[in-house]
């Protein structure tokens, strides 16, 4: 899963929702320890500041628990992880029917198309 960043919002921003998607993904599974600061914005083309920031909030939302002698690591609460994954999810549901709506479909339409994808 590479990085990207898009103009227009703040980058620290995109680097917390895609460490997000990539814990409730499973890339960094609960409980383990992430790769340092330094290491995660070299891969991502970031400041680690910028970097240092979103993991900063990661730690406030209870997905990250840093540790001054071993690092920063996923948090073991799967519950918190799993309502998260649901959270991203349903935003991503959310925005799909609003986008169908604007083309004329409506909420049966937009399960139907869903189906019929599924088929092929």
């Amino acid at each position: 899963m590479g990085w990207k960043i898009d103009d227009g919002r703040p980058i620290w921003t995109q680097l917390k929702e895609q460490m997000i998607k990539r814990i409730v993904s499973g890339t960094y599974p609960s409980g383990e320890k992430l790769p340092s600061v330094r290491d995660l914005a070299g891969e991502a083309g970031v400041n680690p500041n910028t970097m240092q920031r979103a993991l900063s909030a990661l730690d406030q939302d209870g997905l990250t628990i840093t540790n001054r002698t071993s690092g920063r690591c996923v948090t073991e609460d799967v519950t918190k992880i799993e309502e998260c994954r649901k959270d991203i999810a349903h935003k991503i549901v959310k925005q799909y029917i609003r986008d169908l709506e604007e083309l004329g479909y409506n909420k049966e339409d937009a399960v139907a198309l869903i189906g019929k994808e599924e088929e092929e």
